[in-house]
């Protein structure tokens, strides 16, 4: 039980760390298709605002946005532009300074941090440019641990999804014995174990050469079409930005929707 409390304080540790970097302003207000899917995300009037040295800075303004269950959504612009930002809340890793945000029908705001967390574990999945796979467990642990936090264990699950991500002949190694695209590989399958209902990926390939990113993106998208989770996708990253169904630029504090082929 020890070590299982250590793992999990690790782990959303890891989660609020990568989540956590506030940058500039955002602002916007728009809704996606289609309308007829259950709602897996609502945002209303969010803004978030930190006290800088020099006085309130306002993060994000006025943040409008409606994410309906199954579909694909890219959140795009520079670095600093407040996607992290943005994605943080929207995943309940931090609460916004005004507005509310719902994540799989719970409002976040009436929710305290133990309740966020436990409902993080039920229903998402995360997937980050700096994979997070803790150094002292082997693949195979790495995977099982969101399953240990949702208080399960399912050994076939485990080797099934390390399956998919082609590395069940690895599952016994650690992350010091596997490449940067494996490791990467086998966050992937972490993040798709529990079958989740919603996954945010935060610049998914950004750590990794072009030909490896390609391979990780291929497999993202493959198992998400394989499961209908809904993808939120945070990256600098047109190229990738283009294989999801919408796309959104934070530019100048605003988020603007992006026409298909008009975001290069």
């Amino acid at each position: 039980m020890l070590a299982l409390t250590m793992r999990a304080g690790v782990f959303d540790c890891c989660l609020t760390r990568c989540c956590s970097r506030l940058t500039q302003p955002a602002s916007a207000g728009i809704f996606l298709s289609p309308r007829s899917a259950p709602v897996a995300i609502a945002v209303d009037q969010v803004g978030k605002s930190v006290q800088g040295p020099e006085g309130e800075v306002h993060i994000l303004d006025n943040i409008t946005l409606t994410v309906h269950e199954g579909t694909s959504v890219a959140i795009v612009g520079a670095s600093g532009s407040g996607k992290t930002t943005l994605l943080g809340l929207l995943a309940g890793l931090d609460l916004p300074s005004r507005g509310s945000i719902a994540l799989a029908g719970q409002d976040l705001g009436r929710l305290d941090e133990e309740a966020r967390a436990q409902l993080r574990a039920r229903e998402v999945g995360f997937v980050f440019q700096s994979f997070h796979l803790l150094p002292a467990l082997t693949a195979a642990e790495n995977v099982a641990l969101p399953l240990e936090l949702a208080g399960r264990e399912d050994r076939v699950r485990v080797d099934e999804v390390l399956a998919q991500v082609g590395l069940g002949h690895r599952a016994r190694h650690y992350p010091r014995q596997l490449s940067g695209g494996e490791q990467q590989r086998v966050a992937l399958a972490r993040a798709f174990v529990t079958r989740p209902r919603i996954l945010f990926a935060d610049e998914p390939t950004g750590s990794l050469d072009h030909a490896t990113g390609q391979h990780i993106s291929d497999l993202l998208f493959e198992l998400n079409a394989g499961s209908g989770t809904t993808l939120v996708l945070v990256t600098h990253d047109l190229r990738l930005a283009q294989r999801c169904q919408y796309i959104h630029r934070i530019d100048d504090g605003r988020l603007l929707p992006v026409e298909r082929g008009a975001a290069a």
